[in-house]
C-alpha cells in the first residue's frame, strides 16, 4: 500500500534528513516548518506549511497523509531549563495536536522520537526499553509526557504509533551540542574541555537515526512499539573529541577539567534488540562520520570567513 509522509519540523537536523530520504526513495512527502523553508527544501515537497505544529497545518495537511513523523520539538536540555514553559509547548503541546489530529482523521500512524534523557541516570548497561525512567531535567521529562500522550492515544484511540528513544544524534549540519561545541572549541586553540572524558555515549548516525524513524512507521500500533536509536556501541568523550581534533590537524593535548554535573549520566549505551527486529541496522561507521563532519565545520567556517 502507498503511504504518504507527513514530517513536522521538517528544517531541523533531524527532520530534514527523514524529509530527504524519504524524498530519496520517491515517497510522497508533506512538511510542516516552524519558519519559512529553503527554496530546496520545498522542492520536491509535496504539500507544506510553515508557522510551526498548529490545528490548522495540520488540518490542511492530514487528509493526504497516512504517516506523520513528529520531528518537531526542543532537543536541548539547556534550553528546558532556561525556557521550561517554551519547552513543554514544543515537547508536549505540539504532541497532543498531532495524536488529536491523527485520532480525528484516522488511520493515521504516528512515530514520535523521544529521547534516551527520558532513561535519567542509569547504573546497567546497555540500556533496555524496559529499563525504568527517571529523567533528571525538565527537557527529559517532557520528552516522557509526550511519550505517556502517545501511548494513551494507542491505547483509547486506537492510533497507531511508535517510540524512537533517540541516543547522541551526530551528523553534518548540527550546529549545537559537543561536536559543534567542541570543533569550535578547538579552532580557537581552546583544549580544555568539561568532565573526565571518560564519559560514554552511543553516538548514531543522523541518516541511520532517519531511516530508522522511516522504518518505524512498519511497526506501528496501538500497542505503541518502543526502540532505542542509537548502534549499540559505547565510545567514550574522550575519543570523540580526539578524534576531531586529528581531523582538524589540531595536536594539542586533549584535556579535561575532571569536574562532573550532578545528574549527568556517566556512561549510555543502547540496547538496540527491538530497533534491528524491525529490520533497520545502523551502516554509518563512526570514523566516516567523524570524517564527514569535520570535513562539513570546515567549509562552513571557510564560508563564514569569506563572507566576513
Amino acid at each position: 500500500m502507498t503511504r504518504n509522509f507527513l514530517v513536522t519540523g521538517a528544517a531541523g537536523f533531524i527532520g530534514r534528513n527523514v524529509m530527504q530520504q524519504l524524498q530519496s526513495q520517491g515517497i510522497k512527502v508533506s512538511a510542516i516548518f516552524n519558519t519559512p523553508p529553503d527554496p530546496q527544501d520545498i522542492n520536491k515537497v509535496t504539500d507544506w506549511r510553515d508557522g510551526g505544529v498548529t490545528e490548522a497545518n495540520l488540518s490542511d495537511l492530514m487528509p493526504d497523509c497516512s504517516v506523520i513523523i513528529h520531528c518537531a520539538g526542543s532537543g536541548s536540555v539547556a534550553h528546558s531549563l532556561n525556557a521550561p514553559a517554551e519547552d513543554f509547548q514544543s515537547n508536549v503541546i505540539t504532541m497532543q495536536l498531532v495524536l488529536e489530529a491523527a485520532r480525528r482523521q484516522g488511520g493515521v500512524s504516528v512515530v514520535f522520537p523521544s529521547s534516551a534523557g527520558v532513561y535519567g541516570a542509569v547504573d546497567t548497561m546497555p540500556i533496555r526499553v524496559d529499563t525504568p525512567n527517571h529523567p533528571v531535567s525538565p527537557y527529559g521529562v517532557n520528552k516522557l509526557i509526550a511519550e505517556l500522550l502517545v501511548q494513551q492515544y494507542g491505547r483509547h484511540f486506537n492510533v497507531p504509533a511508535t517510540i524512537v528513544r533517540l541516543f547522541s544524534v551526530y551528523g553534518p549540519q548540527l550546529r549545537k551540542q559537543l561536536l559543534w561545541d567542541a570543533c569550535c572549541k578547538l579552532g580557537k586553540g581552546d583544549a580544555l574541555f568539561f568532565g573526565t572524558g571518560e564519559e560514554t555515549r552511543d553516538w548514531v548516525h543522523v541518516e541511520d537515526a532517519a531511516r530508522l524513524l522511516i522504518r518505524a512507521a512498519d511497526v506501528a500500533s496501538p500497542d505503541c512499539v518502543i526502540v532505542n536509536g542509537g548502534t549499540g556501541a559505547s565510545v567514550t568523550i574522550r575519543r570523540m573529541i580526539e578524534g576531531l581534533a586529528e581531523r582538524m590537524g589540531i595536536g594539542a593535548e586533549i584535556r579535561f577539567n575532571q569536574q562532573t554535573r550532578a545528574g549527568d549520566p556517566k556512561h549510555y549505551a543502547a540496547d538496540i534488540s527491538e530497533a534491528l527486529a524491525t529490520g533497520w541496522t545502523p551502516q554509518k561507521d563512526l570514523e566516516q562520520g567523524l570524517d564527514d563532519y569535520v570535513a562539513w565545520f570546515l567549509r562552513e567556517m571557510a564560508q563564514q570567513d569569506k563572507d566576513g
